[in-house]
């Protein structure tokens, strides 16, 4: 038996999620600034998606449906057990934390298919949620943010229960915390069972506050503006006062701009670091051949572009995300193009490990992208914000419709080309010559609305 469990043995699995790490916050992906390495090195041994998009959510705190998204491979409306009670009035509810119980997870799909599932980090979405999927663990966050050192970590607690009197307040930071607990995993892992080890960072959400090695790489008099900074929004998008928009003054200041920048990209080089440790563990281990790597992020944010600063919106630099991808089943230095959403990480990793995909799964396996099979597995990508936003882009095309909600948003819509215009900078909704990309737009939008059944639908 134990010489049949070692022929059929599937991958491992090593899954790192980052918190506001945007797609062009990586040398990989073209910034000439930021120092990223480990992460640059897993892109070129593997495979690296550029057109990676998140569904948005209901909630400012959108780690939770992005993180729901990916781990339910749903449809931002179905992921959270209280989204189908939700109303316009009531989107800050705790209750969108919790996962829908009818959806399986990707630790829950594979715990049930013989993974040893560990957990490890910041966990958004309800603990019974964590205690179905995951079968150990260890320094769990149960949280949206914090200071990176002196978190509320828990031990793993088999009864699933998690008492908040049981948190322990941490006093290394986040990121090298986190990685230290994976590193011990991947050493002591000596069964034949493969694992999933699914380390979240907290890292690089705010407070930016990089250890000063890390702070002292990027000084913010010779960090950049990007193309699309501006002072302030052109308009009311429905959500300009929300906390994350006020971490910086208003209007935006040039030099306060770049030193957010700055500190961000001490965060992100810090937590490259620490991802290059947990890649040697698993080389110096043995588990680097036959474990799969897996690198993204739950959402961007703006600092700065647009005359924002946070993530509630639908520009590119909130809803665009990094995903690394390398290991065995994968091959090295591929660039994938095609449209992706996160809901399709979760169908990608079944057919990679031969895992039988859950019935509640609507993303795609986006294998028929890497193998070259096919060149566009869907013809558009859609996200929402609240109930003020949504957005549908078909990879050169995109729409954005904003609405009123009591005394904030605006009524308007936005049409930008991505290919001659990749900052979004000039709106094209007046010009005659492309009404019909508007018409086609809208309708899509609408059908997609009406099959996710979309709450906007019935109070606008």
């Amino acid at each position: 038996m134990r010489e049949q469990q070692a022929v059929r043995k599937k991958p491992n699995i090593l899954f790192l999620i980052a918190d506001d790490h945007r797609f062009d916050g990586l040398g990989a992906y073209g910034n000439p600034v930021v120092q990223t390495p480990v992460l640059d090195q897993l892109a070129a041994e593997g495979v690296l998606f550029k057109s990676m998009y998140t569904m948005g959510g209901q909630t400012a705190a959108l780690c939770v449906p992005s993180r729901a998204c990916l781990l339910t491979g749903a449809n931002v409306f179905n992921t959270t057990a209280a989204c189908k009670e939700v109303t316009l009035g009531e989107t800050e509810n705790q209750d969108l934390w919790a996962l829908n119980p009818a959806l399986a997870t990707l630790p829950e799909v594979l715990r049930a298919d013989g993974y040893r599932t560990f957990g490890i980090g910041k966990w958004h979405n309800g603990k019974g949620s964590f205690a179905r999927g995951f079968a150990g663990g260890a320094n769990i966050f149960f949280g949206g943010m914090g200071d990176h050192v002196g978190l509320p970590l828990h031990a793993f607690d088999p009864n699933g229960i998690y008492p908040q009197e049981m948190a322990v307040l941490s006093d290394t930071f986040s990121s090298e915390l986190f990685a230290d607990e994976a590193i011990n995993f991947i050493h002591s892992h000596q069964e034949d069972d493969p694992f999933l080890l699914y380390v979240a960072f907290t890292a690089p959400h705010d407070p930016r506050t990089p250890p000063q090695e890390y702070a002292d790489l990027y000084h913010a008099e010779n960090i950049p503006l990007p193309d699309n900074y501006m002072t302030e929004h052109p308009f009311d998008n429905g959500e300009l006062y929300v906390r994350d928009e006020l971490l910086a003054s208003l209007p935006r200041q040039p030099g306060e701009i770049r030193q957010h920048l700055a500190d961000y990209y001490g965060m992100i080089t810090h937590l490259d670091v620490q991802i290059g440790r947990i890649v040697q563990a698993l080389q110096q281990s043995g588990h680097a051949e036959d474990t799969i790597i897996v690198y993204t992020a739950d959402h961007g944010l703006a600092l700065g572009q647009h005359g924002l600063l946070g993530k509630q919106n639908l520009y590119e630099h909130s809803i665009h995300i990094p995903l690394l991808m390398q290991g065995p089943g994968l091959p090295q230095g591929v660039e994938v193009g095609g449209l992706g959403c996160q809901i399709d990480i979760f169908p990608t990793l079944c057919e990679l490990t031969g895992t039988r995909l859950s019935d509640t799964v609507e993303g795609r396996s986006l294998m028929p992208l890497i193998s070259g099979q096919e060149t566009m597995l869907r013809e558009s990508v859609f996200s929402a914000y609240k109930n003020v936003q949504r957005m549908i882009s078909d990879g050169r095309w995109k729409y954005i419709r904003y609405y009123s909600s009591g005394d904030k948003g605006s009524n308007r819509i936005q049409l930008f080309d991505l290919y001659k215009d990749p900052w979004e900078m000039s709106n094209l909704a007046d010009d005659p010559l492309q009404q019909t990309h508007i018409q086609r737009l809208e309708g899509e939008l609408l059908r997609w609305q009406q099959s996710v059944r979309d709450p906007l639908l019935h109070h606008s």
